[in-house]
């Protein structure tokens, strides 16, 4: 098969403003960067609200491994196939980040026959989204700077700064560091560091904020720091949140692209999940609910991490209520899960596949606490064998719930569209009894527990003396009614990314809490994960380069 850059490179894109007709937006209300990609207007989606919304589909997976799952290009395969099915349905992304794109993991605009497209575009610069929220975070690190050094009136202690910079590549060189060296004129000198820009509480609030009035407001409420009476200083008080809100002003409009099939696809805003809230944008999913009869939506890593937070911070914040959920699995990662080694993926081990479902099972029951109907998707490689795949459906039947061979990377929509079917029929029965996890009255040391332990499989929550000191600060200073954003590796139900399968009997240890005050949540920093990744021994950018035809190469 071709590689992911050649197929989108052939592809018989429409123009943007045919898919924008395709929904019944007018070209007036687009504002277009090039052929095939376009802003919608945030006045034009403003005036959508009191349409009825159609379907909401959540495409999550079970835990994420080397050998890949496919929750993108299921996402999208599925949202093909419904389209092939003479329904109207839309696709919503989130926006690719450079750092794993030039990192590990490549790019996220899903492959084979199931992509979306300008692939290179997405993976890359796209519409400036990113460098727009990098640009407004860095420019409220700026001005903190400045106030401390014109007088500083309200006595922010340097010690107990929290805003720190970001910027959207991996740089572990950046994690900490000393600013304002070099004398008077350049500042006081501060400890300080560098996040990942889709770790940003910049991201989250692009992400939560429903209007460009929301998205002010919250940036006003971001909490900066302390003063030296351990008060909390906020962003209104440095008066930042307006320029702030200016730089996003065009970002905050949703993108517009397409699927290879010429599916309408909104990509906008791109947190991750282990280390922030892992949905796109509410803005670009209420404007696809309004626009089409279905929509298809994916959140990051496994359901533990980014359908917990699509569920519990998401839907709760926005009102959104999902229809019925997707769980990806791959026959690949179910038998790393049982204790196969990568180089031996391709040789059949129902044994070992057999011990790694302890994982799917954990997902099952994870995402069965929210009310949601539930199907699964089996990701189709080629060295899957017919024993594999009978015991993954066999085991998936006896929870009473379906799973659907999908080939959507190889065939595109032609090969979901019995999952299609399936979860067209799920969406439309008015089954789904959509409820959060835990209640908005408990403290934010038992929403963090309920997490490690109704979805971890935890037997407890763990935090130092200061640590658990922190949690009560946050409840007296009146954030005790957010919920939480557990950090924390992808790899493993566990804290350990070396636990796979389903590990029970473990603790979660709380390293660290990061208020988010204008994304209106606790961030709960778990283990040893990181807000700022490094690039990996062998990088993705040493095969990245751009062709005699002025083509770009290695894109994956």
């Amino acid at each position: 098969m071709k590689a992911d850059i050649e197929i989108a490179r052939e592809a018989s894109m429409k123009p943007v403003l045919d898919i924008a007709a395709g929904l019944g937006v007018d070209a007036g209300h687009l504002v277009p960067y090039g052929h095939y990609k376009a802003k919608i207007g945030l006045d034009y989606i403003n005036s959508l609200r009191d349409r009825d919304n159609g379907k909401l589909v959540l495409v999550t997976a079970m835990s994420p491994t080397p050998a890949g799952e496919g929750k993108t290009t299921v996402a999208i395969g599925l949202a093909d196939a419904m389209n092939r099915l003479q329904k109207r349905a839309s696709v919503c992304l989130r926006e690719p980040s450079l750092g794993p794109c030039f990192g590990l993991k490549g790019g996220a605009a899903g492959g084979g026959m199931s992509q979306v497209v300008p692939m290179e575009d997405i993976n890359l610069h796209f519409t400036g989204d990113m460098h727009a929220i990098g640009a407004a975070h860095n420019l409220l690190a700026a001005m903190i700077d400045n106030y401390i050094h014109w007088g500083n009136d309200r006595r922010l202690d340097l010690r107990r700064m929290t805003w720190r910079r970001v910027v959207d590549i991996n740089d572990r060189q950046l994690r900490q560091i000393v600013t304002g060296i070099g004398g008077p004129a350049n500042g006081f000198p501060m400890e300080a560091g560098f996040d990942i820009t889709v770790a940003s509480e910049v991201m989250a609030i692009f992400c939560l904020a429903r209007d460009l009035q929301d998205l002010q407001r919250r940036l006003g409420n971001i909490v900066i720091g302390h003063t030296r009476e351990k008060e909390p200083v906020t962003a209104a008080e440095v008066q930042a949140p307006g320029a702030m809100t200016a730089l996003l002003r065009d970002a905050l409009a949703p993108n517009l692209v397409q699927t290879l099939e010429n599916s309408p696809a909104f990509i906008h805003g791109g947190p991750f999940a282990n280390i922030a809230h892992g949905c796109n944008s509410v803005i670009a999913t209420e404007t696809a609910l309004k626009l089409s009869d279905y929509v298809v939506t994916e959140a990051g890593f496994g359901a533990d991490l980014g359908a917990e937070k699509f569920f519990n911070i998401k839907c709760r914040k926005s009102g959104l209520v999902p229809d019925v959920a997707v769980i990806v699995v791959t026959v690949r990662a179910l038998k790393m899960h049982g204790g196969v080694a990568r180089d031996a993926l391709d040789e059949e081990d129902v044994t070992a596949l057999e011990a790694g479902l302890e994982n799917l099972g954990r997902h099952i029951r994870n995402c069965g606490q929210y009310g949601v109907p539930l199907v699964v998707a089996i990701n189709h490689f080629a060295s899957d064998s017919d024993a594999e795949i009978a015991a993954i459906t066999t085991y998936v039947a006896q929870r009473g719930l379906k799973a659907h061979l999908c080939t959507h990377h190889r065939d595109g929509g032609g090969g979901a569209l019995g999952l299609a079917e399936d979860v067209i029929s799920l969406a439309d029965s008015g089954r789904a009894q959509f409820r959060t996890l835990y209640d908005d009255h408990l403290s934010l040391w038992e929403k963090a527990r309920t997490v490690a332990r109704a979805v971890y499989g935890a037997d407890e929550l763990d935090a130092d003396q200061k640590v658990r000191d922190q949690f009560a600060q946050f409840e007296e200073e009146g954030y005790g009614h957010f919920p939480v954003c557990m950090a924390k590796t992808q790899y493993s139900f566990s804290t350990d990314p070396q636990q796979m399968g389903a590990p029970s009997n473990h603790r979660v240890k709380v390293r660290e809490l990061v208020l988010a005050a204008g994304a209106e949540f606790l961030v709960v920093v778990c283990g040893d994960i990181m807000r700022m990744p490094g690039l990996p021994r062998k990088p993705a950018a040493n095969n990245i380069h751009v062709n005699a035809q002025g083509q770009i190469e290695g894109l994956f």
